[in-house]
């Protein structure tokens, strides 16, 4: 979780919600990303889309059945959907998201039994720390507005 949190700061740095991601594979990290939707002015330019394109690239498959992915913030819709595609093994998050996120605080997206893919999760994982960075990016946000 600490890389991933590294991947945040990266985020921050370029003025970018702090959010960051690693995927880990036999106990290598295999790809990392951050947010990048003002960036690329991509709205999927998410942290977690970000690392699971590369390891799918790295690993020249879709699939990512034996990588576990480690991420600052709960998943959105979006992100969590791709996490059950791509077969993602395990889950582990940092921060709550209590606004769009869909592991545990808008919906359990991930324990519904109709998918074909069952996520192993872990959250809350380095809360502090993540929530502090998200906490910081927002108030500094709001201050340069103001």
């Amino acid at each position: 979780m600490k890389e991933a949190i590294k991947e945040a700061k990266k985020a921050q740095a370029k003025g970018e919600v702090p959010i960051g991601a690693v995927i880990v594979y036999e106990d290598k990290i295999i790809s990392r990303g951050h947010n990048q939707k003002e960036t690329t002015k991509k709205a999927t330019a998410h942290a977690e889309i970000i690392a699971i394109e590369k390891a799918c690239k790295k690993l020249g498959d879709w699939r990512l059945n034996d990588c576990d992915l480690y991420v600052t913030v709960e998943p959105c819709l979006m992100c969590c959907g791709a996490i059950i595609q791509s077969r993602v093994r395990k889950l582990v998050y940092g921060a709550k998201n209590d606004k769009f996120g869909h592991v545990e605080s808008v919906d359990k997206i991930l324990e519904n039994s109709s998918h074909n893919h069952t996520v192993e999760i872990e959250g809350k994982v380095c809360e502090e720390e993540a929530t502090e960075i998200l906490q910081e990016f927002f108030q500094n946000n709001r201050k340069s507005k103001g």
